[in-house]
């Protein structure tokens, strides 16, 4: 069973809602997880939201974090988990922000560098992951990969 079914199967075992807040992966986890039979019973709402004001509206991520932290930072990917858990009233959300690349990347945020938020029941937990040069649409899979085994190892202590 591929690990998004899994997570679907563990959502639905629990009778728990997720949410996505998508940045650099656009979409592409909410996208994963509707493959799955019985997403919709999961799955009400989702957003992607690319901007620093689409953040900052539709999720409450403070001026002052991306301010004080950037962005692309586990600070941001928090605000983004609980922010979109409490938009969708879910018990599960999930926030990705990072730099998918060719540009964009520094020295201390080099291109290949994600941020992951994971909101469960209202506490989260906060991963960075470098994954390198390795192409934008790389980057942006192994995200979703890591965001999905990433859940089952969170659900299945939860």
């Amino acid at each position: 069973m591929a690990l998004e079914e899994q997570v679907v199967d563990l959502l639905l075992k629990k009778g728990w809602h997720i949410a996505f807040a998508e940045s650099c992966t656009g979409g592409l986890c909410a996208g994963t997880l509707v493959n799955v039979t019985n997403a919709s019973r999961v799955l009400d709402v989702s957003f992607v939201t690319y901007a620093n004001n689409a953040k900052i509206k539709h999720l409450g991520v403070s001026t002052e974090t991306i301010y004080e932290h950037g962005v692309v930072s586990e600070p941001a990917a928090r605000e983004m988990a609980l922010g979109v858990a409490d938009a969708a009233k879910s018990e599960v959300g999930v926030g990705i922000t990072g730099i998918a690349g060719p540009g964009g990347g520094t020295d201390k945020k080099p291109v290949g560098m994600v941020c992951f938020g994971f909101c469960i029941n209202s506490k989260v937990k906060t991963f960075t992951k470098q994954f390198g040069e390795i192409g934008r649409q790389q980057v942006r899979k192994s995200s979703v990969e890591f965001v999905f085994q990433t859940l089952l190892d969170l659900l299945n202590n939860a």
